[in-house]
């Protein structure tokens, strides 16, 4: 069972693509800077571009030329006695530019702020004034919120905006924008670095939230009213763009940003990885409160730096600023910014009251002035009431998505809901993208996006040609596998869809297909029907969990770096009809019967012939059925369509699967009972890392020959595969019954950041543990052929360990990753291999 992580990938590419058309070039500016009074020039004026510490200076007639091989966005311009100036180059003016300040008068000077960095640190926390302080904040921290009522109803509003970032002159003047300069008259720098931003994609959404405490906790959102600024894939985009912000509660020791764990500064190990300092006291939305600087205690662990706002009288906090350091070591991130702010119904209770959010990603730069997307939230909560005791009925899960046509609602509605108005600058996101979509060449970008995004080039509307990453194989069998594909595809929400493939080996000469119908008929339940045949070559035993779709990826030929040795492979013909159901939101049911051929598709160096009633066959027929339940609680997904696109999160995996086969059903061979077992979940264990966990269980009750029986899942290749033991060859070990343990614990780089000089290549380390146990009866060995030459890991557990290095790249495209791998035991075995190396890359935060 695979995990779609299609916004993740879509989100990076999307990034990569305004990465690629930002560029990097030398760009300058030029001009005088002049006394507005006088007119004279002004020599020794300090010039700072893109907040740069170190400013260059005007001549003795006051002129300068300044370039910068990253792009000019800002410039900042500051003499002694005279108001500073700012030019953000939003008009496109960069060369011979006439600057007039203006001298600062004393008494215009209303206060003088003075801030002083020394960060002080105590040796002992509890000499800390903070630290007494922060032990209030921990003891009420149970009582604040919405737990403390029975049930609670309230209003959320949500604003999303997506835009380009740190554009500056020369990116304005890049030939791709020909015929579409009109869009940086919206450009503007209201954000929280002030970087000038082109705001691309807005989306609103009002929500409804209902919860009840008691008996049990539940909660259920409901969608008021969406509003989307145009595209035709906007509910693609406004979820993907939702999906990057996670629900923060800063009360929890961990926060989650990108599925990285962050320490929380009001957690209860705050004072492990921050050091706090009081700065101030004064009133915040009427509550007397203290602000308590804090920071991370080494700059190079994944922490926040910021104010926390905390009552005088009952310890809550009122509001909180966390912004990220500029050496957050998070692969196509830049920057984090946080801001939230909370109400206070009575003396006891705070709620969530606002929140901003704003998240710098670009793909291969890090610095300050690096082009890429911003992605910016507004969170509005309003309008609460408790313990009304409303029907449960409106905790019930609904199927609601964003592109639902009874959301849409007149702007009347929007005017009177919204509980801020929008800003001129927001209001023409919806004006600029209407423009947008009348010009050709961004038509064309779009479609360029839609293409790499999806692997399929849609043509009328109506057809997917594709996957395009899949033309192209190679295989020992086969040789040379070219490869083309279709479906249908009219929309992303269609109920049923047709997919088909062929394929040709030019070694073996013969032709391959695939072809797979679904329809989904009813949208609550998700209750579909499908159908599927293909004849192909298969690399069976790569994974233990499977299913019995069509169109699934092979092991065996499905790229030019494939998984395997490619030798022990499998000529299938398959027959598939299924049924599945969700009754319960994430928790599905389904279906399957299957007719399945099997045979060797190397019989020279690969056999699968086996023993019936004394007769020696080559050929599996087998007709089985299976019932699975699969359980995702907490996914996340795209769509409402027979095919939704799965967001990342750190939901668990759980499936359960029953398989009966029938003899002399369909020309079954055997009759047989198969269960199976998987559960795997990523787990964040607060700031030491994530740790990945897959455990997997099974037992054949009745012996089958070699094509359906549990194969210990090896790897013969130098990729990294998930699942799969690295030094186990495939087919080594066979079981009718069996247990896998894989451990994986990503420290995300917080051991290195201790070790000098190392800690500077901003690597992460990741450690690993591998084991399977199993079993194989006698009568399983003796009804293959080559019955001596299977075996299974049943005289002690086989383990395999390990550590890895990954985040390995340049700038922030570090999508590098290499395994070094032990083998523990079971060193006596011919051709054992006990040290290899894996390389893989995963596109990871």
């Amino acid at each position: 069972m695979k995990k779609n992580c299609y916004n993740r990938k879509f989100s990076l590419l999307i990034i990569s693509i305004f990465s690629t058309v930002f560029g990097y070039s030398q760009n300058r500016i030029s001009g005088v800077v002049l006394d507005a009074k006088s007119q004279k020039p002004l020599a020794g004026a300090e010039i700072f571009i893109n907040d740069n510490e170190q400013p260059q200076t005007t001549s003795t007639d006051g002129k300068f030329v300044i370039t910068s091989e990253s792009g000019i966005s800002t410039a900042k311009i500051i003499k002694k006695n005279y108001k500073t100036e700012v030019l953000n180059f939003g008009d496109h003016r960069f060369e011979n530019l006439t600057i007039r300040l203006q001298t600062e008068k004393v008494e215009e000077i209303q206060e003088v702020k003075l801030l002083v960095e020394n960060k002080k640190k105590y040796k002992n926390k509890k000499d800390n004034p903070a630290y007494a302080i922060m032990q209030e904040v921990w003891k009420r921290k149970k009582t604040n919120g919405l737990a403390k009522y029975d049930d609670y109803q309230f209003k959320e509003y949500e604003k999303i905006e997506v835009g380009m970032n740190n554009i500056d002159s020369a990116f304005m003047q890049k030939k791709i924008f020909n015929d579409l300069e009109f869009v940086f008259k919206y450009a503007d720098s209201s954000n929280f670095d002030k970087k000038l931003t082109l705001p691309v994609f807005l989306n609103e959404t009002i929500y409804k939230v209902y919860g009840k405490n008691k008996p049990e906790n539940k909660e259920n959102r409901t969608i008021v009213a969406n509003k989307f600024s145009g595209f035709n894939n906007n509910e693609l985009i406004a979820s993907t763009a939702k999906n990057q912000f996670k629900e923060v509660n800063l009360y929890d020791n961990t926060l989650n940003f990108f599925n990285i764990g962050f320490p929380s500064p009001v957690g209860t190990d705050g004072f492990s990885n921050y050091e706090y300092e009081i700065t101030d006291s004064l009133s915040v939305n009427g509550t007397e409160s203290v602000a308590i600087r804090y920071f991370p205690k080494r700059k190079e662990q994944l922490a926040f730096q910021g104010i926390l706002y905390i009552s005088k009288d009952t310890f809550n906090v009122v509001k909180a600023t966390l912004k990220s350091t500029n050496k957050i070591n998070v692969n196509f991130v830049n920057g984090i910014y946080l801001e939230t702010e909370y109400d206070s119904p009575n003396d006891t209770i705070f709620l969530p009251k606002k929140t901003y959010s704003e998240l710098e990603m670009s793909v291969f730069d890090k610095k300050k002035d690096a082009k890429g997307i911003l992605f910016k939230r507004t969170q509005i909560f309003s309008d609460y009431d408790f313990n009304q005791n409303f029907d449960s009925k409106l905790l019930a899960p609904n199927t609601q998505t964003l592109s639902d046509d009874n959301l849409t609602k007149p702007d009347e509605f929007w005017e009177k809901e919204r509980p801020e108005s929008l800003g001129e600058r927001e209001e023409n996101v919806y004006k600029m993208v209407s423009e947008l979509e009348q010009v050709p060449k961004f038509k064309r970008v779009v479609k360029l996006v839609e293409v790499l995004s999806s692997g399929y080039f849609n043509a009328w509307n109506a057809i997917d040609f594709g996957g395009i990453f899949s033309v192209f194989g190679y295989n020992e069998v086969e040789g040379f596998r070219l490869r083309a594909g279709a479906r249908t595809y009219f929309s992303h929400n269609d109920l049923w869809r047709i997919a088909g493939y062929t394929a040709y080996g030019f070694r073996d000469q013969k032709w391959k297909y695939g072809l797979e119908g679904r329809y989904m008929f009813d949208r609550d339940f998700r209750a579909t029907v499908g159908f599927g045949s293909r004849e192909d070559i298969l690399q069976l035993g790569s994974q233990l969990t499977t299913d019995d779709g069509i169109m699934t990826r092979s092991f065996a030929s499905s790229s030019i770096f494939s998984s395997g040795s490619n030798a022990s492979l499998s000529w299938l013909k398959q027959h598939n009809l299924f049924f599945s159901i969700e009754p319960i939101k994430n928790f599905q049911f389904r279906f399957d019967a299957s007719y399945q051929n099997i045979k060797s598709a190397n019989p020279e160096k690969f056999n699968l012939d086996f023993y019936k009633n004394g007769a020696l066959k080559s050929e599996t027929d087998d007709f089985h059925t299976t019932v699975s339940f699969i359980a995702r609680p907490g996914a996340k997904f795209s769509q409402y369509g027979v095919d939704r696109y799965e967001f990342t999160t750190l939901s668990p995996t759980i499936v359960l699967k029953y398989t009966h086969g029938f003899e002399n059903v369909m020309k079954g061979d055997f009759d047989y009972d198969k269960l199976q077992f998987l559960y795997s979940h990523p787990i964040l264990l607060g700031n030491y890392g994530k740790t990945i966990v897959n455990l997997e269980a099974g037992k054949n009750f009745n012996a089958v020959p070699l094509s359906l029986q549990n194969i210990i899942p090896g790897n013969q290749s130098y990729s990294l595969v998930p699942g799969t033991f690295s030094l186990l060859k495939y087919y080594e070990f066979v079981a009718d019954q069996y247990t896998t343990f894989h451990l994986e614990h990503h420290f995300n780089g917080k051991l290195f950041s201790y070790i000098p000089l190392i800690k500077k290549l901003k690597m992460r380390e990741l450690v690993f543990f591998r084991g399977a146990y199993g079993t194989l009866s006698e009568k399983s060995k003796n009804i293959n052929f080559e019955n001596t030459r299977y075996s299974a890991p049943d005289q002690q557990i086989y383990y395999e360990y390990g550590f890895g290095l990954e985040n390995i790249g340049f700038g922030n495209f570090k999508i590098l990753r290499v395994d070094f791998n032990w083998r523990g035991n079971y060193l006596d075995r011919p051709d054992v291999t006990k040290f290899g190396v894996k390389f893989g890359f995963q596109m990871n935060f």
